[in-house]
């Protein structure tokens, strides 16, 4: 399966603006938005003189900003739009409640990882069950009322452990529910948009999917 391999840090930059994709680095002085906000590449720093105003062009960045933040390659985007737009409702939310309630979206959000990709990586390696049984499947949907649990054997892990001792104090997305002594959640409902902590215009990324 292909992969994004480069630097995370280029992603943010090429977009000007934090995806939080490096976890805790990203509230730091480190962050490289903050260090270097240019573009990334040679000519970066003069490529917002260059670069063109367009509706396209605009329509494109939203979307590549979007697509970023949830770590997906364009053809698995795609798919999501295709199935948002099939459902009844405002396409752009259905797309974001999509993306939101996706396995390792939700084991970000219940603050069991660090980041996005280490939330990816902990599904993949078998530590996540739903329900009680083991899901290895990062695009696996979660509905409300399931169960989302550290696996017993993993639940000393210093990834999970570190991120909990950072982020147990702060109060997951209200359509989550957390105990992070037994490090289980349950998604109680599907996120209105006013509940999706995702700054981005998603009419235009349903504009630049429509032409």
């Amino acid at each position: 399966m292909a992969r994004y391999l480069d630097a995370n840090c280029k992603l943010c930059r090429r977009e000007g603006t934090k995806l939080f994709l490096k976890g805790e680095r990203c509230f730091t002085d480190k962050c490289a938005v903050e260090r270097r906000a240019f573009a990334p590449g040679q000519h970066g720093r003069n490529a917002a003189r260059r670069r063109k105003t367009s509706d396209y062009n605009t329509q494109l960045r939203e979307k590549q900003k979007v697509k970023r933040i949830y770590g997906l390659l364009e053809k698995q985007f795609r798919n999501y739009f295709v199935k948002a737009s099939r459902k009844s409702g405002v396409t752009g939310e259905n797309l974001l409640q999509l993306l939101e309630t996706r396995l390792d979206n939700i084991v970000y959000r219940l603050g069991l990882a660090p980041s996005l990709k280490s939330a990816r990586q902990l599904v993949r390696h078998s530590h996540i069950t739903v329900n009680g049984k083991v899901v290895d499947i990062p695009s696996y949907q979660v509905i409300p009322g399931e169960e989302i649990s550290v696996r017993e054997k993993s639940r000393q892990l210093g990834l999970i452990l570190s991120t909990i001792e950072r982020r147990g104090k702060q109060e997951p997305v209200n359509w989550l529910s957390v105990d992070y002594k037994s490090q289980t959640g349950r998604m109680l409902e599907i996120p209105g948009r006013a509940d999706i902590p995702v700054a981005t215009h998603e009419q235009l990324i349903v504009e630049l999917y429509s032409k």
